[in-house]
């Protein structure tokens, strides 16, 4: 049961980062949309098309990872989600491909009613993939999915009040967590004016979200009890009051203009919702499907196993390379970073300055044929456990041999 769960964690992992990132990127198309007319309404447009230029097309990662995983871990619950809505999932694709065109575009634009017009198809984008993919989320939720669909209705499956309401819910959620983020980068580059207009659009856009949600899970009670009854008790209920603390403390902070703790405050109130839906719905997938009769086979299991964790020692540290040039506004920060790695060595321990990356790449080499052993070879789920322990480990471990190379080719200072 550990393995054939822990793809699916890995799916949840990965939805609630591109639910935060990619919200927070499809959230400044909304404030794009409604920004007034005239030279203050530009530099509200412009600020929100600069701060979600440096990454906007990196979250885009976090979609790709979860389909991909669920369509090799899952194939039966893949096929049956995709058939019954592939409406919705049909105009997420259609916006989130007319948003990326017309972001290259904007570049290009040869007057102001071009950019204008580019402008208007980014933000209407930006708002219809949020709402689509909420309402696949939201049919999912009222159980309109079934395992082994017969007869398949494209809309009656997802045109529902509950899923109507999940994907509004996905809209302010996302406009929400941007205007959090366009408030910290105004404020940390000194733009008093859209510090101030951006923090009022996020104590609103928190009241709205906090409005709507409460409002979807009474409109949920109605087509899935169940599931809100879970939702509000046990193990689930954890998270439902981790995303209320998260979201007044998000507000408070907000108010009192400390928008860089808001940030991950905001972040955690959002990603304890899609926690809270699946532990709500845990081990149930689809309605009469479980997580174990949905999985593949186990050689199929221990590769996605693998292949994630993997890949996630090249993806990570880029991504955090990524977002930390984008935060602090340098992408030309070799300067720093030389400086950064010497002072580091510096200020290391005796004991870390001799620490020899050879060392770390036998323990990387170890714990990879450890975890890969474990996984493949034996059954019991203790083992797989210390497997994918060990295959963190490898991550880890390997990622610092790079690291500690690279270091010891710095040249003194």
């Amino acid at each position: 049961m550990f393995l054939q769960s822990l793809p699916l964690v890995f799916v949840l992992a990965g939805l609630a980062l591109y639910t935060v990132l990619a919200g927070a990127d499809f959230g400044a198309g909304f404030w794009q949309l409604i920004a007034p007319r005239g030279e203050r309404g530009e530099r509200i447009r412009e600020h929100a098309h600069h701060s979600v230029g440096p990454v906007w097309e990196a979250n885009h990662v976090w979609l790709i990872f979860v389909l991909t995983v669920f369509w090799t871990a899952y194939p039966q619950a893949f096929g049956a989600i995709f058939s019954v809505l592939a409406v919705p999932l049909f105009i997420a694709a259609i916006g989130i491909v007319f948003r990326g065109a017309a972001y290259a575009l904007k570049a290009g634009a040869a007057s102001r009613r071009e950019s204008a017009t580019i402008d208007t198809i980014f933000s209407v984008s930006s708002i219809l993939t949020p709402f689509a993919l909420g309402a696949v989320i939201g049919a999912i939720a009222a159980n309109r999915v079934p395992a082994n669909p017969t007869t398949i209705h494209l809309f009656s499956s997802w045109w529902t009040t509950t899923s109507l309401f999940i994907g509004v819910l996905a809209v302010t959620s996302c406009a929400y967590l941007a205007a959090v983020y366009l408030a910290a980068d105004a404020a940390s580059g000194g733009q008093a004016e859209l510090e101030r207009a951006f923090r009022a659009r996020a104590l609103i856009a928190g009241v709205v979200a906090g409005a709507v949600a409460i409002a979807g899970l009474i409109v949920l009670n109605g087509d899935n009890h169940r599931l809100v009854h879970s939702l509000l008790t046990g193990s689930a209920l954890v998270a439902v009051i981790v995303s209320s603390v998260a979201g007044v403390a998000t507000m408070a902070l907000v108010y009192t203009g400390r928008f860089e703790t808001a940030r991950y405050t905001a972040a955690v109130a959002v990603a304890a919702i899609i926690a809270g839906w699946a532990i709500a719905r845990w081990p149930m997938i689809l309605p009469g499907l479980t997580i174990s009769e949905a999985a593949a086979g186990h050689d199929t299991l221990v590769w996605v196993v693998v292949s994630v964790l993997a890949g996630a020692a090249i993806l990570f540290p880029s991504l955090v390379i990524l977002f930390r040039l984008a935060l602090t506004g340098r992408f030309d920060a070799d300067a720093d970073a030389g400086a950064g790695a010497e002072a580091a060595v510096e200020q290391a321990p005796p004991g870390m300055r001799d620490f020899r990356p050879r060392l770390l790449v036998r323990v990387a080499a170890a714990t990879l044929i450890a975890g890969f052993g474990l996984l493949t070879l034996a059954d019991a789920s203790w083992a797989h456990a210390v497997g994918v322990v060990s295959l963190f480990t490898f991550m880890i471990t390997g990622f610092g041999a790079i690291m500690s190379d690279a270091l010891a080719d710095q040249p003194a200072a």
